[in-house]
């Protein structure tokens, strides 16, 4: 079907940019630089390699990336004076639109001195992500992913985020179905061959519970702990998983 492959072609180059992306963010990213400046970095690596920044004018929204420092989960706002110091976590949440479809990933970084606590955090978060994807392919259940998500997360003595989900994508950056990142295995829709979803587990130190800002966008912890988030779009086939955007 071509229109099939038209989707999956132009989502594989874009999730190739999109992790050429964050090897710029890493490389850019450091203490003292403020996260105008590194979503400024963002926007013109992006459309300087042929592509558009997949968050830029989205809903309203006014910058490339979200970029979200300790307790703040998702959709942290790249304010000028938003700085990022010595011993801070920084999640980084970009977006790439190409011939017409979209790839999301996000990254935490570590700043500096970063405690073994918040260490661990980043470090399970990410592992999560990879967790939930074994066995996974087509005619798996979507609750076979959530699960995977939350029993790894809550093994590990941290808090899955439950009013926040993993999300399809493809012609729309925000697509059916929505994801929990917590559920039951053998349970929810039968996954299919060229299906593309965002799956991205949000991992909190403390309570699950969020609260969004009078921005209208930030969303914070409710006990104001540290959260941490990583993400990546994924191609369901039939003999597994293919990520889209990691190299």
């Amino acid at each position: 079907m071509p229109d099939v492959s038209k989707k999956i072609n132009a989502m594989r180059h874009a999730g190739a940019l999109l992790a050429q992306t964050f090897d710029s963010v890493s490389e850019a990213i450091s203490e003292g630089m403020s996260a105008f400046s590194l979503d400024q970095h963002i926007r013109e690596f992006i459309e300087t390699n042929g592509a558009i920044p997949g968050f830029l004018n989205y809903q309203g929204y006014q910058y490339s990336s979200c970029i979200s420092k300790n307790e703040e989960i998702v959709h942290g706002i790249p304010h000028p004076d938003k700085i990022f110091f010595d011993g801070d976590i920084v999640s980084v949440d970009i977006g790439i639109k190409y011939n017409g479809y979209y790839v999301d990933a996000a990254r935490t970084f570590l700043i500096g001195d970063v405690s073994d606590e918040l260490r661990h955090l980043t470090e399970v978060t990410q592992a999560a992500f990879f967790h939930c994807l074994v066995g996974i392919k087509a005619g798996s259940r979507l609750g076979d992913i959530s699960n995977g998500i939350q029993s790894y997360v809550e093994s590990n003595g941290l808090t899955v985020v439950k009013d926040l989900y993993s999300h399809g994508i493809g012609s729309n950056l925000h697509e059916d179905p929505l994801i929990p990142n917590y559920g039951k295995k053998g349970v929810g829709i039968k996954l299919y061959d060229g299906m593309t979803m965002a799956i991205e587990p949000m991992v909190n130190l403390g309570v699950a519970g969020i609260h969004t800002l009078d921005d209208k966008w930030t969303i914070v912890t409710e006990d104001r702990k540290w959260s941490a988030h990583y993400e990546n779009t994924i191609l369901i086939k039939d003999d597994g998983v293919e990520i889209l955007t990691i190299h």
